[in-house]
């Protein structure tokens, strides 16, 4: 297998992730958040939360990879979403009340992040290993390839798509 054959392979495992984390769910339990068991009052992520925000770093990631721009933006998902975020937040460094205004119903979700799936593995497949060992940051030591860039989004979506999983099972 190529480079580009495996992170296709990894990356045609998130959709279905993500499709299970929140298949029949309603928004409001989507939007449900566990309290933490440090008893500050403080609240977890949702699943609708964990799943824009995987979407949305695929979709920035794999943009800025590919120098286009992101759906979110281009293809009026923002629009649709209307979170009352900055339009081209990805979701880090959230605080609850950022957490909270992800409030969305499940099939926008899925469609954002095939949308964003489809780009991904349209831009993955034709990657030589030349364009896998291009260095795409230099703010890293060492730096970043476009090979480990990739790798890092696949980690962190199904990082992502498992904690939504775990969040599902709570609400069974």
């Amino acid at each position: 297998m190529s480079g580009s054959d495996v992170l296709t392979e990894a990356f045609g495992r998130i959709p279905d992730a993500v499709a299970n984390a929140v298949d029949g769910l309603d928004a409001g339990r989507l939007a449900y958040r566990p309290a933490l068991p440090d008893g500050s009052g403080a609240r977890g992520n949702s699943i609708a939360w964990l799943v824009w925000h995987l979407a949305r770093v695929q979709d920035n990631h794999v943009a800025d990879a590919a120098g286009r721009d992101e759906l979110w933006l281009a293809d009026g998902w923002a629009d649709r979403f209307n979170l009352g975020l900055p339009r081209e937040d990805t979701g880090y460094g959230h605080g609850s009340d950022d957490v909270d205004r992800v409030q969305v119903e499940a099939d926008l979700l899925v469609n954002y992040h095939r949308a964003v799936h489809e780009r991904t593995l349209n831009f993955v497949r034709d990657l030589s290993e030349t364009d896998l060992n291009r260095i795409i940051d230099t703010s890293w030591d060492p730096p970043v390839t476009l090979r480990v860039r990739l790798v890092s989004v696949i980690e962190d979506c199904m990082q992502h798509a498992g904690q939504a999983a775990y969040l599902r099972g709570l609400l069974a």
